[in-house]
């Protein structure tokens, strides 16, 4: 065989390998759903049968005793903190941390009391833009005290379970496709910041002092399937998370959140363990990174 043929057979090898290890892993190691637990496992069976392998579920009547479940009503909320300055996250459409015109755009971030943020989220006054509360790294701890007797400032049985893992540090239950990590690798965008306009129209500036930001623009719910042909290969888990339910998320599965309604969510975030899982993780990150232009230049043929 000649050289220019064999090095072709070799790269056709490569992306079969690429293209069967999610329909393979997928058959050994999940199912077509997110599992329901009725009930807290014990923390040596949620290790053994949730953390090690790497599977989420959703745990109804997890947390069904905190006070918040049943305190926390709009005039509850304006009552405790309603002259409180929060963090108040401003975009024009919902979409923040995210790429937007070539650009990884971040939201803008205002402060006012919570009770103008209620104000416009009962729509007694309007504004442009769509407003969320939300903040990286424990703002419920430091812009919320006034809530916290009525959560847990951890779980108890989490903890326990990942203690059998990894120290506790702080926490927030993420989810994350694994799968799409071998289909596709993270493009680096300039980071920028909305801004408001005095006639109400968003700007976007860039920040020129940060890094780039390395991201998957796909949007799941609408795919480019020209752009992202491989995204057929794709097999989504999706779940609804209700009142009272906890959804465990795995480290490392990619992931896509909607809210039917108004919601209020709490995040507990633990460290991950770096161990072997982690080693094929990045093995695989990386062979996708060198076989991604073949695999772009041939999928289809």
């Amino acid at each position: 065989m000649a050289e220019p043929e064999r090095e072709v057979g070799m790269l056709q090898a490569m992306k079969r390998c690429l293209a069967d290890f999610p329909t393979e892993a997928r058959e050994l190691c999940w199912s077509e759903s997110v599992p329901y637990l009725d009930i807290l496992p014990p923390p040596l069976e949620f290790y053994r049968e949730w953390i090690c392998p790497n599977k989420p579920c959703i745990i109804r009547n997890a947390f069904h005793h905190w006070p918040a479940l049943k305190k926390w009503t709009l005039g509850y909320l304006r009552q405790k903190m309603g002259s409180k300055l929060v963090s108040v996250a401003v975009t024009p459409n919902g979409y923040a941390d995210a790429v937007y015109q070539d650009w990884f755009v971040m939201p803008e971030e205002r402060h006012m009391p919570f009770s103008a943020f209620l104000d416009i989220l009962e729509k007694k006054i309007t504004s442009p833009g769509v407003f969320y509360v939300q903040k990286q790294c424990s703002n419920l701890t430091e812009e919320f005290p006034e809530l916290i007797g009525d959560v847990e400032p951890e779980i108890p049985w989490m903890k326990l379970a990942l203690y059998l893992l990894c120290s506790w540090r702080r926490c927030k239950l993420i989810v994350n496709n694994i799968l799409l990590s071998v289909l596709y690798v993270p493009e680096l965008y300039p980071p920028a910041t909305y801004h408001i306009s005095e006639d109400g129209s968003f700007d976007i500036l860039e920040d020129k002092t940060a890094e780039k930001v390395p991201w998957i623009p796909l949007d799941p719910l609408s795919p480019d399937l020209k752009q992202y042909p491989e995204y057929t290969q794709a097999k989504p888990l999706r779940c609804n998370v209700k009142s009272g339910e906890m959804l465990y998320l795995p480290s490392l599965w990619f992931h896509h959140v909607q809210q039917s309604h108004g919601c209020i969510a709490v995040n507990y975030w633990y460290d991950m363990e770096y161990d072997l899982k982690y080693s094929y993780y990045q093995l695989l990150d990386s062979l996708t990174k060198v076989a991604q232009p073949i695999l772009d230049s041939s999928w289809n043929t």
